[in-house]
């Protein structure tokens, strides 16, 4: 007799494959039981029996003959042998999800599950544990009725003696009566909508980890708690103020205001202790940077985080982490004991997409770290509220860090019922001078402003941020050429991946080294670098983002402020109205020149982190942002995100409206020659390699040639860059990477840009230098040359 099988995968039976998940559930009791029992509102022992019960029978509807067929024939073509396991006859096609199936043989009388909504809770905790587009209807359940007649009903057997359930299962009668508690979907406004996000959000878990052999939740004896203790103790720090705050409202939700230098990442450190924990950042580069900071043993020595963002896989390889595999795996299941995100790889479950149970069901039972949150766009900052709120209700405990705390957040927060008895806020303000700041109704492109900064820079570190790449490749070019000589460098988001890899390195290397010169770069340091210059000119932004700069210059307050080290300059407006709100930058040029006048005769004008302050808590309230469009993204993703309805959207959906914008990512024109006639060629050939290997069912090739496959597709996305539709609608054309007369599949999301790029490579001292403008987009290239 054939054994029912799960998986072909490796090879599993139904009981195996249901036996790793009750393996995975006994782990995350002992890991996180306790944690979960203060979730719940009924008996600790019935919630896991209800979670046994379903683990149980979710996959039981694989009984299903043209699923245990399709099994049969891969097992099959992969020993060679066509009659290994026996094909059974069926009219029916393989066409609805097993998922569907498996409640038809709970006999809930025997499972002493009486009560209707918790009969529906288990049954939907089942039939949604695939999300598919299916729709519960009368026609599926005429379709079902058939299949359950003529195939499941005669599988008691084969279930009683192979799958051996160790619950009572239905016998007779099978109908699919037990769709109907399935038709209207579970959503936050059910009394029992906890329990139900809890039970259905960890079957997830389970399966995902039991079907990966990954454990569902790593290293839980490994607290960062005691690894932060140990790394003062060995460097002889001395705990900060904030830091014993931390650590004296663990149990507590915290809102932490503190300046630059308070030391914001061990404080966070310290109060996730020895709990399960995610912390976010904006920019993968500042989550690579804290994840390198806490993981190296002159550091932190912490080996058991993860990294989790789009390229975070490449990243740890490229860095010499040893099992990155392991590793990118265990994050992407969430089973990390500390996990470094971006918030798309974890917030995107306030938009209630197909499946989203999983990462709230498994941030009730964590802490979530925010840093920066000024950093974020409106848009992004509402879905974050709506986060935190969704993870207070249930029960879980957030950490927002920042430097200047808007008031709006506030007072939303506050409006929603978060600052509840169960939060606490600290501030903790430097009260060192580290700023010594100089508003200019001038141009940053002038004549004699340009004439300052090469001067300044023949004994000191300047740098200048530019609201726009072109503005920045503009000023880099003026520069250029008044003065070919001078030490000069660019960086923007317009490089290719493995040329911006180099520049952020280079501009930390020269921060921290004995020359003197300028860099030019955008908005992009302002949340993601740790730098320090002497002296910063910068074009005015809203006041958020320019004290956001104003911390990459005498960041650690060592340096004298005698003389003026910050300049900032309101004549041009570049990138206002589109990157920044007007109504905002107007309002911070007043609140800045209010703030000079206010000073004027106190000699030098220091501004102080508690200036910072109270200039962002009076711009960024309700009433001063009244008409504007900050005001008005805010609040129309928060009654979005209020009135949405539960799976409504798919996951990648629900990505791409968190990271906001339509991008393409391209190769310029003169990168894209320079590979392709090996990195795209050989992509190309592995494409062919594979078809071959899949004709003939040649399953060892095949594993081999995906593995070269995918490592050869990261290397081809080192040589892109990402830029806005906008930006690629508004110069320079797209083309697509064609071979013959077709696309390459795998490489179909990638485009050819054609225009100029700019940048060369020099190799100094054994040390990469990159040296150039980047993407040029107003220089196309000629299409007939």
């Amino acid at each position: 007799m054939d054994t029912l099988i799960a998986k072909t995968k490796p090879y599993e039976t139904l009981r195996e494959h249901t036996d790793e998940l009750r393996k995975e559930l006994e782990m995350l009791k002992v890991a996180y039981g306790e944690k979960i029992e203060t979730l719940i509102s009924i008996d600790k022992d019935e919630f896991w029996r209800l979670l046994d019960i379903i683990v149980e029978f979710h996959d039981l509807g694989k009984v299903f003959t043209p699923f245990q067929n399709k099994l049969k024939n891969v097992l099959n073509e992969m020993l060679n042998n066509p009659n290994k396991y026996i094909i059974e006859d069926t009219p029916f096609l393989n066409d609805i999800g097993h998922n569907y199936m498996s409640p038809v043989f709970m006999n809930f009388k025997k499972l002493n599950i009486t009560d209707r909504e918790t009969k529906r809770i288990v049954i939907q905790a089942i039939v949604y544990h695939h999300e598919r587009d299916l729709v519960v209807d009368e026609e599926l359940k005429k379709r079902l009725d058939k299949i359950i007649d003529e195939d499941l009903s005669k599988k008691i057997d084969l279930i009683q003696n192979e799958f051996k359930p160790k619950y009572h299962i239905k016998s007779k009668k099978l109908n699919s009566v037990y769709l109907k508690y399935a038709e209207t979907r579970i959503d936050s406004n059910h009394k029992n909508y906890n329990l139900y996000m809890l039970l259905k959000g960890l079957t997830h878990r389970l399966d995902y980890s039991a079907s990966g052999h990954e454990e569902i939740e790593a290293n839980i004896d490994r607290n960062i708690g005691i690894y932060t203790e140990n790394y003062f103790e060995t460097k002889k720090y001395k705990k900060k103020e904030a830091q014993e705050f931390a650590l004296k409202n663990r149990d507590k939700n915290i809102i932490l205001v503190a300046s630059t230098g308070m030391g914001k990442t061990e404080t966070a450190l310290f109060w996730i202790d020895e709990d399960k924990a995610f912390f976010t950042l904006p920019l993968r580069v500042s989550i690579n940077a804290l994840y390198d900071r806490v993981s190296k043993s002159d550091e932190i020595n912490y080996n058991y985080a993860g990294l989790l963002h789009s390229t975070s896989g490449d990243y740890l390889k490229d860095n010499g982490y040893t099992d990155f595999e392991k590793s990118s795996n265990l994050s992407r299941q969430l089973s990390q004991k500390l996990t470094f995100s971006t918030i798309d790889q974890i917030f995107k479950f306030p938009f209630k997409y197909k499946g989203y149970e999983k990462e709230y069901a498994t941030l009730a039972y964590s802490k979530v770290v925010i840093d920066e949150i000024q950093a974020y766009s409106p848009e992004i900052a509402a879905t974050l509220i709506k986060g935190i709120e969704m993870i207070h209700k249930i029960g879980g405990k957030f950490m927002i860090m920042t430097a200047t705390m808007p008031t709006l957040y506030l007072e939303e927060m506050k409006r929603r019922g978060i600052l509840d008895e169960t939060t606490v806020m600290g501030e903790f303000i430097s009260d060192g001078e580290r700023h010594n700041i100089k508003v200019l109704d001038e141009s940053l492109y002038d004549k004699n402003n340009i004439e300052k900064i090469i001067e300044q820079s023949k004994n000191k570190k300047v740098l200048i941020i530019l609201n726009t790449v072109a503005s920045s490749i503009e000023m880099y070019s003026k520069i250029q050429a008044q003065n070919e000589n001078i030490n000069i460098n660019l960086l923007h988001s317009m490089f290719i991946q493995e040329h911006r890899s180099i520049l952020e390195q280079n501009i930390k290397d020269f921060a921290k080294s004995n020359q003197n010169g300028i860099w030019i770069t955008t908005q992009l340091v302002e949340a993601s670098l740790d730098i320090d210059f002497d002296i910063l000119h910068t074009e005015i932004s809203t006041l958020d983002s320019l004290f956001q700069r104003l911390g990459r210059c005498n960041r650690a307050g060592k340096k004298s402020t005698d003389n003026t080290n910050v300049f900032i300059y309101t004549k041009d407006k570049n990138g206002v109205g589109s990157i920044y709100d007007e109504e905002i930058v107007d309002r911070s040029i007043e609140y800045l020149n209010e703030f000079c006048n206010e000073k004027v005769n106190e000699g030098k004008l220091i501004l102080n982190e508690k200036d910072k302050m109270d200039m962002i808590s009076k711009l960024y309230s309700r009433k001063n942002l009244k008409d504007s469009k900050f005001l008005s993204k805010f609040d129309n993703t928060l009654k979005l995100l209020d009135g949405i309805e539960a799976s409504e959207l798919k996951n990648k959906e629900a990505q791409k409206m968190l990271r906001e914008i339509e991008s393409y990512t391209v190769i310029p024109r003169t990168i894209y020659d320079s590979v392709r006639d090996t990195l795209i060629e050989d992509f190309y050939q592995l494409n062919n390699a594979l078809s071959k290997a899949y004709n003939e069912k040649n399953y060892d090739v095949i594993d081999r040639l995906k593995v070269e496959k995918r490592d050869l597709k990261n290397k081809i996305l080192k040589k892109t860059v990402t830029i806005p539709q906008y930006k690629a609608n508004k110069g320079g054309i797209i083309t697509e990477i064609i071979i013959g007369n077709e696309l390459i599949r795998g490489l179909e999301d990638i485009y050819i840009l054609e225009c100029e790029y700019d940048a060369e490579l020099e190799i100094k001292k054994e040390k990469s230098i990159i040296k150039g403008q980047g993407i040029l987009l107003d220089k196309e290239l000629n299409q007939f040359i």
